[in-house]
């Protein structure tokens, strides 16, 4: 059984946000296709972002969550979701699947300074 509530710590590096995560050996993974987008209005509030910030994530709600992103299509082993306010669109590539066994309906995201 994993955890409710996932975290990694993303950052910006070449021109993107990408993040680290030892345990599912992932290294500098970028978000690419509409999900920069999202995590800049997620860390709108969040002072030098880029150096690095908590994100935390879940199938389920949580206290404090900012969006609700909704899953809307698979496309490439990854998938579409949908943010409402603002209303955008991102992909996530197959690394979804080293949190999740299938594709959560939806995803409750917070973005947090690292202290």
């Amino acid at each position: 059984m994993s955890n409710q509530i996932q975290v990694i710590s993303p950052y910006w590096y070449s021109g993107t946000w990408v993040f680290d995560d030892p345990s599912t050996a992932l290294v500098q993974e970028p978000f690419v296709s509409g999900v920069p987008e999202m995590i800049n209005e997620l860390v709108a509030d969040i002072p030098n972002a880029r150096q690095g910030f908590r994100l935390l994530f879940s199938p389920a709600p949580f206290p404090g969550f900012q969006r609700k992103l909704t899953w809307v299509r698979p496309e490439f082993d990854g998938n579409w979701y949908q943010m409402e306010q603002p209303k955008m669109e991102g992909w996530l590539c197959p690394a979804l699947f080293r949190y999740f066994s299938v594709a959560p309906p939806v995803l409750y995201v917070k973005a947090e300074e690292l202290l």
